[in-house]
């Protein structure tokens, strides 16, 4: 059988990976968020101190992550030219969601 006919095989005309939808809440260290964000830690850092990136989440002691689905809403509104007003509204609206959640 070929693997273009793979019932497994995206659909033509299907949108684009997102690994959020593999898993709906999934985080990105900061090794995978400098390659995603192309940024270097102190960048990453001072975004969030801007209100221009959401705070990582803590795990522990010495573990923290960001949300993926934050991360890629903040680079959907960048590539959408939002101004960094916008970014910081859409920032304080992501962090109070997480007091939603659960």
């Amino acid at each position: 059988m070929n693997a273009l006919n793979n019932s497994t095989a995206i659909p033509a005309g299907a949108s684009k990976f997102d690994a959020s939808q593999l898993v709906p809440n999934a985080v990105l260290g900061m090794p995978d968020l400098i390659a995603v964000m192309r940024a270097s830690k102190p960048t990453i850092y001072a975004w969030v101190s801007a209100q221009l990136l959401t705070p990582p989440v803590k795990f522990g002691a010495k573990s923290s992550a960001w949300p993926a689905s934050e991360v890629n809403a903040i680079l959907a509104a960048r590539i959408a030219g939002k101004t960094d007003d916008e970014i910081r509204s859409l920032v304080i609206e992501l962090t109070e969601a997480r007091k939603r959640l659960v």
